[in-house]
């Protein structure tokens, strides 16, 4: 830990004040940031896709719950994973505690994943969360949002990942997705966001940065993989790997 200055209380005071002043200029430049989101264009959606969840097939009308704002957290789940992403359960944890005020605030929030229904309900199960989940598997809606692989992208090793083609070893991306459906039923994407974009879900990580270590990530990832784990697993030895899914020790 480096050493720190050890003062008085008004000299403290003095340089909180002036953390103050940067801390409020911050938080007014993501009060305008947030605006031109909320101005962004809208695209709409022309494609029928359709979703395997626990009441059978839906739409992605369906998936709005009769809401008229929707957000699609694009977990990472690919067909023949025993569980998902650790970076998305974190994630998750703290979308699902936000669940029931997102409900009575007009936006249904809706996991999605390429893995088969039947793979991801016994891991959603175990896990507890209350957010609906649903996969995509069969149709190219997770291609679509350049969140999954395809087979040429896996042979050439480059995907879309943020909004730009690059080398890539991943199979599956993660990344939120909004969409509102107008009075006349039409569907429109207005933003997706990917890799450090997701972090204001995890308020874990805000809380960790108000610390004196910080988030303190200082393994051989320098990220969550470093120290996160699935909310069940915390006492078990293993690793997380560069594709964000646990390994237990053999």
């Amino acid at each position: 830990m480096p050493a720190h200055a050890i003062v008085s209380a008004e000299e403290w005071l003095a340089a909180r004040r002036a953390l103050l002043a940067k801390e409020k200029e911050l938080t007014r430049l993501h009060d305008r940031v947030a605006a031109e989101r909320r101005g962004l264009p809208w695209v709409k959606v022309a494609k029928d896709y359709r979703f395997e969840g626990p009441q059978g097939q839906e739409t992605l009308a369906d998936l709005f719950a009769g809401r008229s704002q929707l957000i699609v957290k694009h977990f990472m789940f690919g067909p023949g994973w025993q569980e998902g992403c650790v970076g998305c359960s974190f994630s998750a944890d703290h979308i699902d505690a936000a669940l029931v005020h997102l409900e009575h605030h007009d936006v249904s929030l809706v996991a999605v994943s390429r893995a088969p229904y039947a793979e991801i309900a016994p891991f959603h199960r175990r896990m507890g969360w209350r957010f609906k989940w649903v996969s995509s598997h069969g149709s190219d809606f997770n291609y679509d949002f350049h969140v999954s692989a395809t087979p040429e992208d896996i042979t050439r090793r480059r995907m879309v990942m943020n909004f730009e083609e690059r080398d890539s070893f991943m199979e599956e991306v993660s990344g939120l997705s909004v969409f509102i459906r107008d009075a006349a039923g039409g569907i429109y994407h207005t933003y997706s966001t990917f890799a450090r974009g997701e972090e204001p879900v995890d308020t874990a990580y805000a809380l960790l940065d108000m610390t004196p270590k910080g988030r303190n990530e200082t393994g051989p990832g320098h990220n969550l993989t470093d120290w996160v784990r699935h909310h069940d697993r915390y006492e078990a030895q293993g690793r997380v790997d560069e594709t964000g899914r646990f390994r237990g020790e053999d």
